[in-house]
Formats: C-alpha cells, sequence, structure tokens
C-alpha cells in the first residue's frame, strides 16, 4: 500500500468557534495521538485531506504527516461529517507502526449472481457491506472480493465464509450474517394472502354444508312430528 503525505498545523486556539473559523478558511480540524507523544491538536488542507482519503485505500490510506517538520505516520479515524454537505468536519489521526497490527474497516464486493435468483426468482438482501479485521498497516486489502454465485434460496453468507486473506484476520462473531439469498417480500405477502383466502373458502363451504345439515335435520323432525 503506496504512503500519501499531508501537512499538519498545530493549532494554538482551540473550541467551536476557532473550529469554525478554520474551516471557513478551507482548513480541517484534527488530533494526532499517538504512543510517542502526547495528544497534539493540528489542523489541515481540507482539499489535501480530501486527496489523501480519496485513493485506493480510502480511509484505510497510510499518511505521511508532517507536523511542522515532526514526522508521524498515521491513518485516519473517527472522522466527522457535515450532515448535510457530507464534507470533513473533524478527525482523529492515530499513529500506527508497520510491524504492529491495527483494527480496520474494509469494503466487501460481493461478485456473482447466486443460483436461486435465476431459479426461483430469489433475491440477494445485502446485511453487512463491510468487515472489520485486524492486519498490519501495509497488509489491509483496499476491498475482499466474495463470490456468491453457489448461494441458493435461503442461504446465507457468514462472517466464517468470508475467503482467507494472507496477513488479516476477520474480528466479529463467526455466526454473524453478511448477505442471505430470499424471495421478495412482496411475494411472501401474496403467496400469504392466497392461503388465508383459500382457508376462508374452506371456512365458508364448512359452514354451508353445515347450515345444510341443520336444515334437514329439521324436516327430520317435522316427519317424526
Amino acid at each position: 500500500m503506496s504512503q500519501e503525505s499531508l501537512q499538519a498545523v498545530k493549532r494554538v486556539t482551540s473550541g467551536t468557534r476557532a473550529s469554525k473559523r478554520l474551516r471557513r478558511e478551507g482548513r480541517v480540524p484534527g488530533v494526532v495521538y499517538g504512543k510517542t507523544h502526547e495528544a497534539a491538536p493540528v489542523h489541515v488542507s481540507e482539499r489535501d485531506l480530501y486527496s489523501v482519503l480519496h485513493t485506493e485505500a480510502g480511509l484505510n490510506a497510510l499518511i505521511d504527516l508532517d507536523i511542522e517538520g515532526e514526522p508521524v505516520l498515521a491513518v485516519a479515524r473517527e472522522v466527522q461529517r457535515h450532515p448535510v454537505r457530507g464534507d470533513i468536519t473533524h478527525l482523529d489521526f492515530i499513529e500506527v507502526r508497520m510491524d504492529t497490527e491495527i483494527e480496520a474497516e474494509v469494503g466487501i464486493e460481493y461478485v456473482g449472481i447466486p443460483i436461486a435468483v435465476n431459479e426461483a426468482g430469489a433475491i440477494v438482501e445485502t446485511l453487512e457491506a463491510s468487515v472489520t479485521i485486524m492486519a498490519l498497516p501495509n497488509a489491509i486489502p483496499s476491498s475482499i472480493e466474495v463470490n456468491i454465485e453457489g448461494l441458493d434460496l435461503g442461504d446465507t453468507l457468514k462472517l466464517s465464509d468470508l475467503p482467507e486473506v494472507d496477513g488479516v484476520t476477520y474480528v466479529g462473531d463467526p455466526e454473524h450474517p453478511f448477505l442471505t439469498v430470499v424471495i421478495p417480500a412482496a411475494e411472501v405477502s401474496e403467496t400469504a394472502a392466497g392461503l388465508l383466502e383459500g382457508e376462508e373458502g374452506e371456512l365458508l363451504e364448512d359452514g354451508e354444508l353445515a347450515a345444510g345439515d341443520d336444515s334437514d335435520d329439521d324436516e327430520a323432525s317435522g316427519d317424526e312430528g
């Protein structure tokens, strides 16, 4: 994985007002955390940050952060965004070591069309689009490809079914579901409605038959009289 360079400037003021002023100037406030030094408030160029975080590695990009001459190898975490515009308003830079594994969120690329989609009219219901892993910083994949062609109706893809990737350990419950193949809810509802109508028809026929039996009994009683 390639490393991206980013210049950072130490923040001398803090607080909401100072952060808003920085953002108006095209800067993004953040904090650098690491084992080799105390937490350091910084700000970086919004444009440069966008370029760094929009490579193939995404948020897992390795960043050579230059804090006024002090180099720190880091990754971006706890990224906060504006609720409407979506631009980054604050983030943390976490110092990493190339010989120490870190936790990362990696997207899953599902490929292929399950058997049941073509043969039974089923649909693929995606429950998770990413997975948490542990890996060395330079071993984090940009995405994990999962072939789902062999899935049949009712099958569920679980964490334990994800493919092995060199240097990568999946984090979480092995039974946690990521994707399932099901009949569309609309079709299930129509089927249930049809069954209900059929049951009501049977009940109606039984009722008419019962009424007919009662009338026959009445006629029989009248004959006896």
